[in-house]
Formats: structure tokens, C-alpha cells, sequence
């Protein structure tokens, strides 16, 4: 264990043994921004947010965000949407309708409104720029700013009680990665105690941290404020027009030498670098999903302890049918979701989200197949993402022939086939204007 681990684990102590945990929390705000277009995700994002896609067979992206700050105790929640957030915001009423207004717990949905100009979100910085009288009613003391479009489990708390504990004005969260993986992300430097002393945008030559010279600390998006010092900041790089209004390009970087800026790693139980996944490109969510097949994943979806909540419509129980050995209701180190009916089908390595049928002689192999999609007969699905309710024909093959592939769908450079409903002919979103006329 880290002497820095060591520090949070001691402080952490002192948090949860005192009254300071919920006092802080009480007084926090969060923000998450949750209105990217998600353009790397290609068909997913096409009639949705990125936040909004399904992930791990029930839930949708920005449930881990909004359940990492249920679990933290921060309950004083605004989701920024702006992109296609039509399915976004329905799932947020119905999933995260719980919270009691009256002692102060809200999930509030703050849509791109042309508040300050008639412009719409320039970057991350401008979407809570724009919003600053909204922050301003809610008076917190810290404001914490996070992206809806990452997996993973963390307890917020302990970063924001390190935040306060350490006088920084800007505290970021980070992760741990080899050097050679850093170049994709927004690199940190940093001295012995954590401080920040240079932010780089994907360099090509990342600096290393202190003492571990194969490792460079990666940004998670994850930023908390002191609110005094967010107003101002943001304040500041508004009136700025050569700035592109972004936190990771323009805040972060002009916080360096203007105030305390710290870093923290987040770190498992071991002091290792904890879960933490980008999904934002069809190669990186297929096998994210992929992942939790594992016998012991990475990320525990079981855990009772730090539950994950979503809302999920009802269905009966998944059913496995037929025992003959040409055609057998079978799934092997897969998840399957309620209200699917595997009739005679082998399912193995994949990801089956609700109410999906596969027929008889299909066979799924490490595969995402999102909600309501049917599976025709004799079918053969191989490391394949497909899209909700697609209709699947039968005797289709996916998978095999990533050339004949290409010609109808779309292939990753890792050999990822995705279909969505389009691709198959089936326009299920397309108004048909001769019947709007007739």
C-alpha cells in the first residue's frame, strides 16, 4: 500500500467515525454532464445519448454515475442533457424519481436552455457556465462536476473529504495507467504529494508519477470545486474567446498556477489502481460487457453492499427450452436477462439484455445483444453487438465474413460487428411521409 493510500485510509477513518461525512455531503453539489453526442459509438448514439445506452444487460451507462453518488450519500443531483436526450430523460424520471424533495434530495434534469446566450453548450466549462444561477440557488460549498459516460464504482465521498481536508481548490480525479496507454488521455504531472504541476492533452511523451516511472496519472473527467474558485473560473474563461470552454482543455490547465490544485488516485481496497472503464467506442463497450462474462469480473454487478439502481420494466423469468441435441435452450458464462426466451438456442459469452427471443438451431457467441431483439432460426452471431429491437432473419450470419460484413454493417478495425435496426432495412424511427400526406 502507497504512503498516499495509506493517508486516504487514515482520513477516511476520521470521515466515516465523525459528523463531517454527511455535513460535507450535505453541502455538495453535483453536476454530471450528460449531453455528448457519443459520435464514436456510431449507430448507439444515433437515436440516443451516450449516457443513455444500454450496458451490462439491465443497465443504461449513466446509472454507475448516479449510483456511485446515491451510495456516496451525495444526494443533491443536476443531470446537463443536450443531445437526443428525449430516451434519457425518460429513463431518469422513471429510475431516479425517488429522491425526496422536501429534505432536499432531487435528481434534477437542466436541459441546454439558452440561458445566458443563444448559444447551445459550447464544452463541458460552458455547460455549467451556463447554468451558474442554478448552482448559485442550491448555495453549496463544493460543487462536483463528473461525466455520465463511464463504468465504474466510487465512493465519492472520500475524494471530496480529501478535497476539504487538503485546502485545494481543484481536486481531479485520476487513474493509474502504463505510460504507454496515457498518450489517449489527459495526463497529469505530478510531485511526490500529489500536487498538479502541468496538464497535457494526450501527449506523446506522457511524465511519469514520482517514484513509478512506468506509470502516468490519467484524468477521469472527474473534477471537485470549491465553489468560490468554479464561479470565478468559469466567469474568467467565459469572457475568454480564444478558449474552446472545455474543463480538461482550458479550466484544469489555467487552474495550474492560480490556485491549490491536487490529484487523486483512485485506488481499490490493495492500493491498486481500481476499476475504471471509457466506453466510448464500439470496441471499448463491446468489451466492457465482455468483461462481466468473466467467472470473477472486475466489476462486481452483485455487490449488496454498493448497488447499482436502475429502472427496468417487468418481465417473467428468462426461459431455457428444448433438451434435443440438435437444439438445446442453453447459456454458458453468459448473462441473461428477464423475459427472454431461448428456444433451442446456445447462448455463450454474451450479454442478453431483456425481453430478447433467439430461435431454435441460433447459436450467440460472445456477443451484446441490447433489448427486444428477435433471433430468427438457425442463426450464427459471433462478436457481434446488436442493437435494440432488431429483427435478426433466419439463417443470418454475423460475424464470419467481416468483408461481406462491411457491406451491410458496421466493423471495427478489432473485427466488432454492429448492427442496428437501419442497417437491416428496418427504419423504426423514420417518419413515412406518403402516409403524413395521404
Amino acid at each position: 500500500m502507497s504512503i498516499s493510500h495509506q493517508k486516504q485510509v487514515k482520513n477516511y477513518r476520521y470521515y466515516v467515525d465523525s459528523n463531517v461525512g454527511s455535513e460535507l455531503t450535505r453541502k455538495t453539489l453535483v453536476l454530471i454532464l450528460a449531453g455528448g453526442a457519443g459520435s464514436r459509438l456510431k449507430g448507439l448514439t444515433k437515436w440516443r445519448a451516450k449516457p443513455a445506452v444500454p450496458f451490462g444487460g439491465k443497465y443504461r451507462i449513466i446509472d454507475f454515475a448516479l449510483s456511485n453518488c446515491v451510495n456516496s450519500g451525495l444526494r443533491r443531483i443536476g443531470v446537463l442533457t443536450q443531445y437526443k436526450s428525449h430516451s434519457l430523460i425518460r429513463h431518469l424520471q422513471r429510475a431516479w424519481g425517488f429522491m425526496r424533495a422536501e429534505i432536499g434530495e432531487f435528481v434534477e434534469v437542466i436541459p441546454a436552455q439558452q440561458r445566458v446566450a443563444m448559444d447551445w453548450y459550447r464544452g463541458t466549462a460552458d455547460a455549467i457556465y451556463q447554468n451558474i444561477d442554478i448552482i448559485r440557488r442550491h448555495a453549496p460549498d463544493n460543487v462536483i462536476v463528473l461525466g455520465g459516460d463511464h463504468i465504474y464504482t466510487m465512493d465519492y465521498s472520500k475524494m471530496l473529504f480529501e478535497h476539504v481536508t487538503s485546502g485545494a481548490d481543484l481536486t481531479v480525479g485520476c487513474i493509474e495507467v502504463p505510460k504507454e496507454e496515457a498518450r489517449g488521455y489527459g495526463v497529469m504531472s505530478v510531485d511526490e504529494d500529489y500536487h498538479i504541476t502541468k496538464f497535457t492533452e494526450k501527449p506523446d511523451e506522457p511524465e511519469t508519477i514520482p517514484g513509478k516511472p512506468d506509470t502516468a496519472m490519467a484524468s477521469m473527467g472527474i473534477y471537485i470545486f470549491s465553489t468560490a474558485y468554479l464561479y470565478a473560473s468559469l466567469i474568467e474563461d467565459a469572457e475568454n474567446v480564444q478558449s474552446a470552454h472545455d474543463f480538461g482543455k482550458d479550466i484544469v490547465p489555467a487552474s495550474i498556477s492560480k490556485c491549490v490544485a491536487n490529484a487523486y488516485p483512485f485506488l481499490d481496497s490493495k492500493g491498486e489502481p481500481a476499476y475504471w472503464r471509457d466506453v466510448g467506442t464500439i470496441d471499448s463497450y463491446w468489451k466492457a460487457n465482455m468483461e462481466l462474462c468473466e467467472i470473477e469480473p472486475e466489476l462486481n454487478l452483485y455487490s449488496r453492499g454498493w448497488p447499482i439502481w436502475t429502472y427496468q420494466t417487468q418481465h417473467p423469468p428468462a426461459k431455457f427450452i428444448f433438451d434435443d441435441d440438435e437444439a438445446r435452450g442453453q447459456a454458458i458464462d453468459s448473462l441473461v436477462s428477464g423475459g427472454c426466451i431461448l428456444s433451442g438456442a446456445r447462448v455463450k459469452r454474451s450479454i442478453i439484455f431483456f425481453a430478447t427471443e433467439i430461435e431454435r438451431g441460433s447459436i450467440v457467441k460472445d456477443s451484446v445483444i441490447l433489448p427486444k431483439v428477435n433471433i430468427g432460426e438457425n442463426c450464427r452471431i459471433t462478436r457481434a453487438v446488436i442493437d435494440k429491437a432488431c429483427v435478426i432473419p433466419a439463417g443470418m450470419v454475423i460475424g464470419e465474413d467481416l468483408d461481406e460484413d462491411s457491406k451491410r454493417f458496421h466493423v471495427t478495425e478489432s473485427g466488432i460487428v454492429l448492427v442496428t435496426p437501419e442497417m437491416l432495412g428496418q427504419h423504426l424511427y423514420v417518419v413515412d411521409k406518403e402516409k403524413l400526406t395521404a
